[in-house]
Parts: structure tokens; C-alpha cells; sequence
């Protein structure tokens, strides 16, 4: 408001939803949003994926996709586990943010080292690269990781349309921030994207209870898609 000497909110909130001023608009977002996050959070969904991942029986490996990846360490360390359990083989990560801003950051995946605190050890030998000289403290996905993972701008809000269904979402520390009719709306426009008996993500302070009836809860915080009302 002061840099566009706007005297209140109203005349902000005009101002950034008139035509013509969307970078305005997609400051604005990425000035709101919330991007806490770092590698390995919540370690017990990660320990779970690892265990479906070794139990895999499809022909091709799972679809997963992080739905709020903000600046790209949850699905890194997704990818990381992907590469454990399928190697060379085909498959990759679909990561997506509303904030342009965060997406920059996790395709450059340049991160320092306090975020990879959780990361299992040999993982960060294999799968990152020690900064030096002016990247002291830092860390470097390497090429091959950040190959395997896709990133896109979404609004959850909106229905939400993908190429195919997918196996997985992580959807962690989103729902919080929302009143119930708002969650729902996420949730639904998610689960559309979700194969049935697909598996959802939420963070550990967060619960479908009374937001959606089309999961089933299988662990604290990881529920199972039922699949389409009838």
C-alpha cells in the first residue's frame, strides 16, 4: 500500500484484481503465503511411503503428487525415496504452488544445509552436493534428482485437471490455515485427481473429520481414497 500510495485495503484489493496488474496480484499471493518447510518433515509419513514403495506391485511406479510443495523440499525428499525403491526406471513427481516466488526457488534447489537436518545421511551423500567458496553451508540437489520432479503453478481452489489420475497426494499443512467449507472444497477438487485407494497426506495437526466422508483414516494424519460418490 505505501509503495503504491494507496490510502486503505479496499483501494489494494482493487487495485491488484483490475486487468492488467496480475504481477501485482501474484505479489500479493506470494507475500501471503506460508513457506515453513525443510527435509524429512514429519518423518513418520516419510517412513511409511518408503515401506509402500518396497511393497509396490504395479506395473509402473506410483504417481505422486505434492500438492503444496513450497520451495521443493517435500517433493525432493519424495524423489528421493523414488529413486531408492525404482532407480533408473521410469518415473517422476508432480509438485505444484500458488507462489511463483517458491517454484523459482525449488527448481534451483539450492537449499542451506539447516533445512536437510532430518535428511537421512546417505541421502545427502548421494543425492546432494556440498556447497564451496560462496555456496559455503549450502547444498545442491543434483541434476538427476531434479529431473525426475515436474513443477507447476495450482490454486487448489480451482477444480483441478491432470494428464492421469495419481496414486498419492501430499497435501500437509494447508488445510490448518482454512475454515471448514473452504477445506472441503480442497479436499473435493483433490480427490478427483486421486486414483480410489489412493493414498492422502495431511499434516499431523490437521483431520478430514467432518470435511469429507470419501476417506478412510489408516493412520494419524494418512487417509485412504473410498473413490467416487456413486
Amino acid at each position: 500500500m505505501r509503495a503504491l500510495k494507496l490510502a486503505n485495503f479496499n483501494a489494494y484489493l482493487s487495485f491488484i484484481t483490475k486487468p492488467g496488474n496480475e504481477l501485482e496480484r501474484q505479489m500479493a499471493v506470494d507475500l501471503l503465503t506460508t513457506n515453513e518447510t525443510y527435509f524429512y518433515r514429519e518423518p513418520k509419513h516419510f517412513n511409511f511411503l518408503q515401506s509402500v514403495l518396497a511393497e509396490w506391485q504395479g506395473e509402473k511406479a506410483p504417481l505422486i503428487w505434492s500438492a503444496a510443495c513450497s520451495s521443493g523440499e517435500e517433493p525432493y525428499t519424495i524423489a528421493m525415496l523414488m529413486a531408492e525403491a525404482f532407480g533408473s526406471r521410469p518415473w517422476h513427481i508432480l509438485a505444484s504452488d500458488i507462489s511463483m516466488r517458491m517454484l523459482e526457488s525449488a527448481r534451483t534447489a539450492l537449499y542451506p544445509l539447516s533445512r536437510a537436518k532430518e535428511l537421512p545421511t546417505s541421502f545427502l551423500k548421494k543425492y546432494c552436493l556440498k556447497g564451496h567458496g560462496d555456496f559455503e553451508g549450502y547444498l545442491l540437489l543434483e541434476d538427476k534428482l531434479k529431473q525426475r520432479v515436474q513443477f507447476a503453478q495450482r490454486n487448489l481452489m480451482e477444480p483441478q485437471r491432470l494428464e492421469t489420475k495419481v496414486d498419492v497426494i501430499f497435501l500437509r499443512n494447508v488445510l490448518i490455515y482454512f475454515d471448514n467449507k473452504t477445506k472441503s472444497q480442497i479436499i473435493n477438487n483433490l480427490s478427483r485427481c486421486l486414483k480410489p485407494e489412493g493414498l492422502l497426506f495431511i499434516g499431523h495437526s490437521e483431520s478430514l473429520h467432518g470435511i469429507s466422508e470419501q476417506f478412510t483414516a489408516i493412520k494419524p494424519a494418512l487417509y485412504r481414497y473410498k473413490g467416487a460418490r456413486a
